[in-house]
């Protein structure tokens, strides 16, 4: 499989992973300690390390460490908003339009070399 491809794909649910260690307690677990929630995010969290590392490490086959970056923060814009409006259940905001189009100009300069190669 093209390691772009298995890398994003990684990145996706690994992203799915985080957003739900990073917020989920917001939540589910709002009455009890923060420690508590603390640990569960480690919990879920390690779940997405295990997908997170794997896919830099393909995608650093043929990607430069910032391509990467920059395609993490735009998977993680992509799984946020629709996390932030369905679970969390948080109205959508312009700004969230506004923060996209700012990600597609990181990509469009990070990945310019590639793309009028």
């Amino acid at each position: 499989m093209n390691p772009i491809m298995s890398s994003i794909g990684l990145l996706l649910c690994s992203n799915v992973f985080m957003t739900f260690a990073w917020y989920a307690h917001l939540k589910n677990m709002s009455h009890k300690p923060w420690i508590i929630a603390a640990l569960v995010s480690w919990g879920i969290a390690l779940f997405e390390y295990l997908l997170q590392v794997p896919a830099n490490r393909i995608g650093h086959q043929v990607l430069t460490v910032g391509q990467l970056k920059i395609l993490q923060e735009v998977i993680t814009l992509t799984v946020f908003v629709p996390f932030s409006v369905f679970y969390l259940k948080e109205e959508i905001k312009l700004d969230y339009l506004w923060a996209a189009l700012c990600m597609l100009g990181a990509v469009f300069f990070v990945f310019r070399e590639k793309l009028f190669a």
